[in-house]
């Protein structure tokens, strides 16, 4: 398997109700998926040589030495090894030979155990961002608390933020970080910096969002970090709605449905059932 098929693979599935995240800048040349920072990068999985993590680490690798696994374990699949590579979820037989990408569903308990395991991987992001860097918009006792990856070109991302008081009334605070889905050398990247280095962010956002133009200061931005968490969180398209336990609620959602489906998720979580996508 080439690298090129490979990362088409990774990158292969859009949310519904959600822009798809665009691999070429503005000026229309093909450009390279960002790469985190040193610091948003994952660790090397630590595994003992001669293992069937071993060997399908060195597969990976073989197909990308610069591949680092968010996790790697034994799949709930026979014979296979679960690893989380560029927010997506693959299994690499024991052997090292195969490699499978796609959903792998549980019929008896009904749940897609792919997305059971970048629940936990999306929670363990989310903790990284502090609370300081997001831009919340939220009532003063919310019931619920969402992060919403969003960008201020997207269609879907403006129509939620045009209904964030209706979010508000339905008791959720909506707590946005930032992932420009043109990518680090567009001008949208820069938009949503100026954004983040406002002293009013919430202003600045709702003006980014509405075309207002938004007076760039400088500031050591984590617009580049939350774009990386983003690509490590899995996501392909803004807005990506996440509850603090990593579950994911589609893309656009609205206000009445997002609450219903906040209810269900919190009362399924009273009965033990694991994270993973609601919608």
């Amino acid at each position: 398997m080439s690298l090129r098929l490979f990362a088409t693979l990774l990158l292969a599935s859009t949310s519904l109700g959600a822009c798809a995240q665009s691999t070429r800048p503005a000026g229309g040349q093909a450009q390279q998926a960002a790469q985190p920072s040193q610091a948003a990068k994952p660790a090397e999985p630590k595994v003992a040589a001669g293992t069937p993590a071993a060997r399908a680490l060195d597969a990976l690798k073989s197909i990308n030495p610069d591949i680092t696994p968010e996790h790697l374990r034994d799949a709930p699949l026979a014979g296979f090894q679960q690893a989380i590579v560029g927010g997506q979820v693959v299994y690499v037989s024991n052997d090292g030979r195969y490699l499978l990408q796609g959903s792998l569903y549980d019929i008896q308990q009904q749940k897609n155990l792919g997305e059971e395991a970048m629940a936990e991987v999306r929670r363990d992001l989310l903790k990284n961002i502090p609370a300081s860097d997001r831009i919340v918009f939220g009532p003063a006792n919310p019931k619920y608390t969402v992060v919403v990856f969003t960008d201020v070109e997207c269609g879907y991302c403006r129509k939620m933020h045009g209904e964030i008081a209706d979010y508000n009334r339905q008791g959720i605070a909506v707590e946005y970080v930032a992932f420009p889905r043109m990518g680090p050398s567009s001008e949208d990247f820069r938009k949503m910096e100026a954004v983040w280095c406002s002293a009013d962010r919430r202003k600045a956002l709702t003006d980014a969002k509405s075309d207002r133009k938004v007076t760039a200061a400088r500031c050591t931005s984590p617009v580049a970090a939350q774009y990386a968490t983003g690509q490590r969180a899995g996501l392909t398209g803004t807005p990506m709605i996440l509850a603090p336990d990593g579950t994911q609620f589609g893309g656009y959602v609205p206000a009445a449905a997002l609450r219903a489906a906040l209810d269900k998720h919190a009362a399924q979580a009273t009965t033990g059932q694991p994270p993973g996508t609601q919608g």
